[in-house]
C-alpha cells in the first residue's frame, strides 16, 4: 500500500507544479505520511487515510494561508496577479525567432519563456510582444503593432 501512496504522492507534486496553487501540494504531504504509516503497519487503512486527511488538513489551514501572504507582498517593481493568467496582457520582447510551430523565447519580467506565436507569420528577434495566453509555461505571444500598445 506504500507503493499506492507514494505514486498518489508523486502525481500530486506533478499537479503542484503545473498549476502552482499551493493545493496539491499539502494533499501530497498527505499521502506521503500515509505512506510512512503504510510502511509501519501495512494493514492500517484507516489510519493511514486519517493520518493523510489530518496533514492535508493542517497545510491548508495553518501553511497554505501564510505561503499566500508571503507571495502577496509586493516590493518595487513590476507585479502580475495570478498564477498565469495574470501574464495574459505582459509585455516582452523575442529573443530569439517565434513561430507557430517551432517555440522561441520571449524575455518577460526578467525572466526567458518559452514561447510560441499567435500571428500566422513568425516573429523576428528583439520584437516586442504582448502574451495572449499562456498553456503549461508556453506564452502565446504577437507583436506589438504600435507604439502606444506596448506602452
Amino acid at each position: 500500500m506504500a507503493v499506492v501512496w507514494i505514486l498518489v504522492t508523486v502525481a500530486l507534486v506533478a499537479v503542484e507544479l503545473h498549476h502552482l496553487a499551493f493545493f496539491a501540494m499539502f494533499a501530497a504531504a498527505g499521502s506521503l505520511a500515509a505512506a510512512v504509516v503504510a510502511l509501519i503497519d501495512p494493514t492500517a487503512y484507516v489510519a493511514q487515510v486519517l493520518v493523510g486527511v489530518v496533514i492535508a488538513a493542517i497545510g491548508l489551514v495553518a501553511i497554505r494561508p501564510q505561503v499566500s501572504k508571503t507571495f502577496a507582498r509586493q516590493g518595487a517593481g513590476v507585479s502580475i496577479g495570478g498564477v498565469h493568467g495574470g501574464l495574459v496582457g505582459a509585455r516582452g520582447v523575442t529573443l530569439d525567432e517565434v513561430g507557430l510551430d517551432n517555440r522561441g523565447h520571449v524575455r518577460l519580467l526578467g525572466e526567458n519563456w518559452l514561447a510560441v506565436t499567435a500571428d500566422i507569420e513568425a516573429i523576428p528577434p528583439s520584437t516586442p510582444v504582448i502574451v495572449t495566453q499562456v498553456v503549461g509555461t508556453t506564452l502565446t505571444v504577437r507583436a506589438v503593432t504600435s507604439e502606444w500598445e506596448f506602452t
